[in-house]
């Protein structure tokens, strides 16, 4: 989740003073970002890891000497494009060295890093969206390495001052530039929709029996010609939803599991350890630290090798001369106790949907309860007397009580899809437990009667609501249990999303997650029995994004809930 500017400043301030926690947390909230900026610029190229780490390192070597904290992200931006640009310079002298052509550039490429298919696939996206996807391949150099920037803006990520720092224009400027690039991506857009009918058009096919079968910027120019004069190929489709539109609140590309940034190092705390922090890793690793970052477990480490060139092992001590052995009596062992579970140390996991829909559910353990939670105080909206209802980014509740508690999800993902900010718990006082889910369907199952892609988080045509990596997937109906306070917060920024909160009785979770198949479970939307997770003890699990802070900004709640007893 992204930090606010007034957090990713103080975590700048503490870094540059030393604080190697701050700096830690700077590199995986900022990491996501070059990389997506870097793997959409250079779309697949080889290079992608290696300018990344530059990126990295020369951020870093250069954190002292930034002046505003509060410009960090502009600031980084700019050296990540430079990186860029420094990367394409350096590609093209190298091919004017061996006397090759521009075309042969692509040849780098790695077929398992190509960007547009690392969108496609780790957002879910579909319809148009994978259509601006794979349209980004058709661009020349500049052009791409501008989309790499408005891509993030249109999706919230950037703003457009950021985005014109970065290239080191005008934002007057950068609008024109844009404007020019976004004509491009729409002809490339139109040419994606054209090759993937089947059949094609008869010019179409006599056109593309010369083509190599690879995107290129000359092709588009060509293809999109066609397109635009071919009744078959160009007004007989549904017309373009302006890209920007289709971007709003997009995910990024998670950075990939295990990418690594190593290098070799000195001794020290991070900051004493710039010299070649992501440069190629070496021999045995010494130290390192896993930061988590868009979703993704990101590993970078670092070396600190004995200056000497020599093995460092202690010297071993001249033995001493070994006493008789004497027998020894046997302690007594004394019966222990296993310690109770704290309370906390289990927490949600992304977990798979039980096997067995048709099987009931196992018994609920009972809790004590105090009458009905109350909710007492937030902002949300009460259609009905005890519905909560928080259809809206900043609506929260604020609920007290020692008792149980419901959680009904809506996913209108035709009206927005994409990646999910999820709701989170803060400022919990006591305790609070996921006991269960339910409402007789996980929300990727397969909606009854229909194509198996059609689930209650997508389907094809409006596309997908995307869950954060790690995130446990929600049911329609979740439970949990509170013995204290807490607030529930609608963090929505990408897809929507509304939740509805009640208060409700342990016979009303039993019976509802026991719910049997109705006489027609296709038209009722029945697809599972429900799930028990509550142990009836504080081994039970807590939810994903609790805490008992209170952060500014409640959406930068961590994933993995940190609750220590009140």
């Amino acid at each position: 989740m992204r930090m606010d500017d007034r957090e990713v400043a103080a975590l700048v301030v503490a870094a540059q003073s030393g604080d190697q926690r701050a700096l830690d947390d700077l590199v995986a909230d900022c990491l996501p970002l070059v990389y997506n900026i870097v793997g959409r610029a250079l779309d697949g190229h080889a290079d992608v890891d290696d300018v990344v780490q530059e990126t990295m390192l020369r951020a870093v070597h250069g954190l002292r000497r930034l002046r505003d904290p509060a410009s960090f992200r502009p600031w980084l931006v700019a050296i990540t494009m430079r990186q860029v640009r420094d990367q394409g310079r350096a590609r093209r002298a190298a091919l004017a060295r061996r006397g090759g052509t521009l075309d042969e550039a692509g040849e780098v490429a790695d077929p398992g890093a190509d960007f547009a298919d690392l969108t496609v696939v780790r957002l879910g996206l579909s319809g148009q969206r994978r259509e601006v996807a794979e349209a980004t391949r058709w661009l020349d150099e500049n052009d791409r390495h501008l989309l790499s920037l408005w891509w993030l803006e249109a999706a919230g990520e950037l703003t457009r001052t950021e985005l014109a720092a970065a290239l080191d224009i005008s934002p007057q400027h950068a609008a024109v530039r844009v404007q020019r690039m976004k004509a491009q991506l729409d002809t490339a857009r139109a040419v994606v929709r054209a090759l993937a009918v089947t059949p094609r058009c008869s010019d179409l096919a006599a056109l593309t029996d010369r083509w190599p079968g690879q995107p290129h910027p000359l092709w588009r120019k060509r293809l999109g010609r066609h397109t635009r004069e071919c009744p078959v190929c160009g007004p007989g489709h549904a017309p373009l939803v302006p890209a920007e539109n289709l971007l709003v609140g997009l995910a990024m590309v998670p950075v990939p599991l295990g990418f690594a940034l190593n290098g070799l190092t000195g001794a020290g705390g991070v900051l004493a350890k710039l010299g070649a922090l992501f440069s190629k890793p070496v021999a045995a690793i010494v130290a390192g630290v896993t930061v988590a970052a868009g979703g993704a477990t990101v590993a970078y480490t670092w070396q600190d090798p004995d200056p000497r060139g020599t093995a460092v092992f202690a010297a071993a001590p001249t033995p001493s001369p070994t006493p008789p052995a004497r027998r020894a009596t046997p302690a007594q062992r004394r019966p222990t106790t296993p310690a109770a579970p704290a309370y906390g140390s289990t927490v949600d996991v992304a977990d798979k949907a039980p096997a067995d829909r048709l099987r009931p559910p196992g018994a609920l353990p009972k809790r004590p309860t105090s009458g009905l939670v109350a909710a007492v105080g937030g902002a949300y909206q009460e259609p009905e007397p005890g519905n909560f209802h928080m259809v809206r980014r900043g609506e929260r509740v604020v609920l007290r009580g020692r008792g149980y508690v419901r959680i009904r999800y809506q996913i209108p993902f035709t009206q927005r899809s994409g990646g999910m900010t999820m709701p989170t718990w803060t400022g919990l006082s006591g305790k609070l437990f996921h006991v269960a889910s339910g409402g007789t369907r996980r929300m990727d199952d397969a909606k009854p009667g229909g194509p198996a892609a059609n689930t209650w988080m997508g389907e094809p045509a409006a596309g997908y609501t995307v869950l954060p990596a790690g995130a446990q997937q929600f049911w329609q109906a979740e439970y949990f249990y509170l013995d204290g306070e807490v607030t529930l917060h609608n963090n929505e920024r990408g897809a929507d999303y509304n939740l509805t909160v009640r208060a409700v009785t342990w016979d009303d979770v039993a019976a509802e997650i026991a719910t049997p198949p109705p006489a027609d479970p296709v038209a009722a939307g029945w697809v599972r029995y429900g799930l028990v997770r509550d142990t009836g003890t504080d081994a039970a699990p807590v939810p994903q994004y609790l805490t008992r802070q209170t952060p500014s900004d409640p959406a930068t709640v961590p994933q993995s809930s940190k609750v220590s007893p009140d």
